[in-house]
């Protein structure tokens, strides 16, 4: 996916993530050029600082990169994972009107090894790899449906609680209209007997 911004402009996106996973991302910035009315290739004198906030703020990874580049974190708990990409300028000169176009690529979970590094020879270590891969997928699956368990253990408990309040909202509710309905009956009855009708 790419975004467009202006230089020095910030943009977040947001993850929702599970506890201990590994999010790697990667990033190329693409500066807008008047004359050829284009984005080129790469954008000398550019960087950027990528940021990632965890759910209690806590600032997981703050760093600045070149205008193309790679990052990794892991998350320390479950929640809205914040990661921002922020462009630096290296140029003296630098106009906050520049359009960029910031492609970014956000991967949850182990990630399959390059396979074109691999000795082809070697059928034991490419079965190996393939093996740490599946594994890596397993362990993230697991971890997602955790989170996925908790997050509905945490809505359930909201129901029930909400269930409890409005049953005892009921109650009240038919114990004032009874209490009401009774001292209504004692007051016309107490009005019909001083008006001698009964």
């Amino acid at each position: 996916m790419y975004y467009h911004c202006f230089e020095r402009e910030e943009k977040c996106i947001i993850e929702e993530l599970p506890s201990d996973m590994l999010v790697s991302g990667r990033y190329k910035i693409q500066k807008w050029d008047m004359s050829q009315h284009d984005f080129p290739p790469s954008a000398p004198g550019l960087g950027m600082v990528v940021t990632v906030r965890a759910p209690n703020e806590e600032i997981l990874l703050s760093k600045l990169y070149g205008p193309d580049g790679k990052f990794m974190f892991t998350t320390h708990s479950a929640g809205l994972h914040y990661i921002c990409l922020q462009s630096n300028s290296t140029n003296l000169i630098a106009f906050a009107s520049s359009k960029l176009r910031v492609h970014l690529d956000v991967q949850v979970g182990e990630h399959p090894l390059d396979y074109a590094r691999v000795d082809p020879k070697d059928k034991v270590k490419d079965v190996s790899y393939g093996l740490e891969h599946l594994r890596g997928e397993v362990d993230h699956i697991i971890k997602e449906q955790e989170y996925q368990r908790d997050r509905e253990e945490y809505y359930r408990q909201k129901s029930e609680d909400m269930n409890s309040n409005v049953l005892w909202w009921a109650i009240v509710q038919t114990v004032i209209l009874t209490t009401v309905g009774i001292w209504q009956i004692k007051h016309f009855k107490d009005f019909l007997i001083a008006k001698k009708v009964v």
